[in-house]
Formats: C-alpha cells, structure tokens, sequence
C-alpha cells in the first residue's frame, strides 16, 4: 500500500469509528508561544499548575512520542441541533440542574482514545508493508501537555472561534477532539479554515461571570466551567449568583453562537443524555449520597469534580433558586455530615433562601 492511499484508508476508517471530520498535519514547533506564556503569566490558569508544567512538550508534541512527525486530527459531535430548546429550557428552570451538554452521556476521553487505539490498529495492519514503518502512534485526548485545538485548527477541523472553542462553519462548536501522534509522513493538505467569528461578540457577551477578558482570552479563574469542575476552592462569593443553576460546566456561549444552527443531525449513542442527569430536580441531585453520587456518575466526565465539589455546586445553585422550605430544610439537613467548605457554601445558600423569603 502506497502512503496516499492509506491516507485516503484512515480517512474512511476513522468515519466507520464514528468521527465526524478528519485531519492531518506536520508537527512543528507551535506558533501559539507567545499566546500561551502570556496567558500563564497572567495568571488565567488558576489553580491548574499541570497548565505550568511541560511547557516544552505542549509548544511542540513531537516530544510525546520519540519519532513522531505528523498528527491524526480527529473530530466527534456530542449534541444534535434538536436538542437544543431543551437545553436552554433547563437553563431557564432554576429548580433543576444544569449540566454542560458534553458531560450528559459517556465521558469523552474513553470513547474518543478506545477508537483512536482501534484506529491506530487498523493503520498498523495496514502499514506493515511501507518503507517507513513499523507503525507507532500515540492517542491524545485531553489527556497529555500537547496544545489540541492548535494542532485541530492547522489539519483544516476549523478555528479557535473568540470563546476559545474550536468551531466549524458545517458543525459548530459542539464537539469535542482528539488525535493520534505518529511516525507516518501524512501529506498536509495545507487547508486552513478561515476566522469565521467576523466582529460577532455574542459569546463574549453572554458570559454569565464577564470570564472573557476580550477575544480568544479566558481568565479560567472566572469561568463557571473552571469554578464547578477544574477548581477544588470555594466558588468565590462575589461569582456564585452569576453561576445560576450551572452545576457542572457551563455551555452559555456555545448556545448564542450562531454557527451552532449547524449542529450535527445526528450523535453517537455513546453521547446520549443519561436519564439520571436530564429533568431532575436540584433538590433530587444535591440529596444524593457520596454511594449514589458514585453510582449515577460511572464512567461519566462529572466524576471529575468529585462529591464534594457536586454538594458545593448544587449548594450555590439550590442558594439562586426561589424561596423554598423544602430547599431550607435539604439545606440544613446536610450541614453536619460535609466538609468546612460545603458547610460554608450551603450557609450562604441559606441566607440568600432567607433573602429571597424576606423579599416582598
């Protein structure tokens, strides 16, 4: 086999693995340096210090993997354009819980690296022949210091829009990456999709926390996303009322985007909302048990923000919503069996239900 031809061959495997687009590119030395030593030293990565870490390796990934020359750049929908009302329905009802759309089905960094290894498998097999192997990759997928929606933008999937999410004229922003490293010399088509943001600012706008510090700049340390997931800290007081009913993530400026009309018409049933994450009441979420919390959440990306930043996020949620006595009486039944900081969360939660009754 001829590398065109296998080139041609992954494209084809990678849409039977259920991706939706398909990139390749050279590895070079990013072009993203300056961008990203800024952002750092500015201190927009709050309590992440692995972001501080392998500076090297995330400025050019050909050190992840001893004689890697190319990227595999690999594309999956997780939401369906149907969707979509129901998600800003939830958003609208501060009696449930919202869940950042990606993290409703299965977590994405298994299914996206189990069919990166299949893909891997399938160009082994078929590379045994060419001059230039044996064949070696490695899959990534948010998962190793390498700058993934970089190396996405530079293999043609489409361009890191003013909210910092990659997007695509055909399918939006819903999706999320990942991509094999290798040894393979792919031709890089060189096609580079255009900015298509234009002077449209309504991502940047619509951020309930201000988190956008101007186009393609996101201090994380204000992002809903960073503040109910990534951070293990108390939600800063003066955010927790712009936080809503977001109890895990936040999908605000995807949902005004609009190149998001053109979400895919259909998702992998890995994807699927779960029913236990989808119409339920705050109060039935923040009621859970550490054993139930574990067992709703299996092989789910909110497992990510352990059980006690769950109470703490449902906390601040339950202290946004109407006044409720049944809200107070949850509330205060849970304070003595939690930690400090959910006890100091659902204390202030309690003086806003308070507030709220107190209000004519």
């Amino acid at each position: 086999m001829q590398l065109e031809t296998l080139q041609e061959q992954i494209t084809d495997w990678a849409y039977d693995l259920g991706f939706s687009a398909v990139g390749f590119v050279r590895l070079t030395a990013s072009d993203h340096e300056q961008h990203l030593r800024q952002w750092l030293a500015q201190g927009f990565h709050g309590t992440m210090s692995y972001m501080d870490r392998n500076i090297d390796l995330r400025l050019d990934a050909a050190g992840l993997l001893p004689g890697a020359i190319s990227a595999i750049t690999v594309r999956m929908d997780y939401l369906s354009r149907d969707e979509l009302p129901s998600l800003s329905q939830t958003l609208a009802a501060s009696n449930q819980g919202y869940i950042a759309r990606y993290a409703l089905g299965r977590d994405y960094h298994k299914v996206i690296r189990g069919r990166l290894r299949a893909l891997a498998r399938r160009i082994n097999e078929a590379s045994l022949t060419l001059p230039d192997g044996p064949f070696i990759s490695r899959a990534c997928t948010d998962s190793a210091p390498i700058l993934e929606k970089r190396l996405a933008e530079q293999s043609g999937l489409g361009w890191i829009g003013k909210n910092t999410l990659l997007n695509d004229t055909r399918r939006g922003s819903w999706c999320v990456i990942g991509e094999l490293l290798t040894n393979l010399p792919v031709e890089d088509p060189h096609f580079k999709d255009d900015n298509h943001c234009g002077s449209c600012q309504r991502c940047l706008e619509i951020c309930p926390t201000q988190a956008f510090t101007g186009p393609y700049q996101l201090d994380a340390r204000r992002c809903i996303s960073y503040l109910t997931i990534e951070s293990k800290e108390a939600i800063p007081v003066a955010l927790r009322s712009a936080v809503g009913n977001r109890i895990f993530g936040c999908d605000d400026c995807q949902l005004v985007c609009p190149w998001n009309k053109f979400a895919a018409l259909h998702i992998d049933a890995d994807y699927q909302a779960r029913a236990q994450f989808t119409d339920q009441p705050l109060l039935s979420l923040f009621n859970w048990s550490e054993a139930e919390f574990l067992k709703h959440t299996e092989g789910s990306p909110i497992r990510r923000t352990g059980y006690e930043g769950w109470l703490r996020n449902c906390a601040v949620a339950l202290g946004n919503a109407p006044f409720d006595p049944l809200i107070v009486r949850a509330l205060s039944a849970k304070r003595p069996a939690v930690s400090p900081m959910v006890q100091e969360h659902i204390d202030w939660a309690l003086a806003q239900q308070s507030q709220d009754q107190a209000t004519p």
